[in-house]
């Protein structure tokens, strides 16, 4: 009998709960009140300079995990998700941009295939031909679907395109997309790099002893980190990161722009948006660190490199 390949994590740690587990945290989820009421900040998109582009290295917040990047002249999407309800969840903001106003799309990224970042609806939707760079076992899941324009990578596989550098590192996390697949697709972040810049853009992840061998490998310039999805930490720590532990990671990896993403556009766990950027800022000024260095993006905004 055929058995599937179950990928791990480093150091073997384990992210499973127990249906007890479970029962529990949504016990105290309704023993919560929370106030979604406050949404992250919206900005109009910059379209026209967008379409325009064909030099400039530009970083464009979509929403949760899901950015426009420009560089080379070429246009890459991370975790393209469009998608208006999460389970039972409805989204909290729009999206930053109309999916129909994307311009073409080369690239596209896939950190691992939970719902929230991979969203099959979304990609039919795409313009361009775009090539789908994605964890290892996870082609699966296209190649049914008729995508036969994908490349799989494992922990610091390297490809090379169009002068720039992907590379896909480690991430600390799990996997799931049916009853029969946990974990028979790996999870980990991409780094995108031309000659004189680097973008990570770090996926899903609790706090590990990764970053510190990412630094040792790569020179990283802005780092998109997330830092929702974290409350209640005793069930969700090893596999989301608190505000505290990303700029932790931060630090680690030795970068120069911190970008905040994974919050504030689904409620995937208790903390809400707000949440997580007021306890971002205030370690941000407890550590007394440059706020030139922390870029907190509105949605729809572009930071230009």
């Amino acid at each position: 009998m055929f058995r599937k390949h179950r990928y791990t994590n480093l150091d073997e740690v384990n992210t499973t709960k127990t249906f007890n587990d479970f029962r529990l945290w949504q016990k105290e989820r309704r023993q919560k009140k929370k106030d979604l009421s406050i949404h992250i900040e919206h900005v109009p998109v910059q379209l026209e300079e967008l379409h325009a582009n064909q030099s400039e290295t530009s970083i464009t917040w979509i929403g949760h995990s899901t950015f426009l990047i420009q560089m080379n002249g070429l246009n890459f999407l991370t975790d393209p998700v469009w998608a208006n309800r999460m389970g039972f969840q409805k989204r909290l903001t729009a999206p930053g941009m109309d999916i129909k106003d994307l311009p073409n799309i080369d690239c596209v990224f896939i950190s691992h295939g939970h719902y929230d970042h991979l969203d099959f609806h979304t990609i039919k939707q795409l313009k361009g031909n775009p090539i789908f760079y994605v964890p290892i076992g996870l082609g699966h899941a296209f190649s049914k679907r008729g995508y036969d324009h994908f490349i799989e990578g494992n922990w610091y596989n390297t490809f090379q395109y169009h002068g720039l550098t992907f590379s896909f590192v480690p991430a600390q996390h799990w996997t799931k997309r049916t009853l029969t697949d946990t974990n028979t697709s790996h999870w980990g972040g991409w780094i995108i790099e031309n000659e004189t810049q680097s973008i990570y853009f770090v996926g899903d992840t609790g706090y590990f002893k990764g970053f510190s061998d990412i630094a040792q490998k790569f020179s990283i310039q802005t780092v998109l980190m997330p830092i929702g999805a974290y409350e209640p930490e005793w069930f969700m720590k090893e596999s989301h990161m608190n505000p505290e532990e990303a700029v932790k990671a931060f630090l680690q990896v030795e970068a120069k722009t911190f970008i905040p993403m994974h919050y504030g556009t689904y409620h995937l766990a208790d903390d809400t948006g707000p949440e997580a950027l007021e306890r971002l800022k205030a370690e941000w000024k407890r550590l007394k660190l440059d706020d030139k260095d922390l870029l907190t993006l509105r949605i729809g905004e572009t930071y230009w490199l």
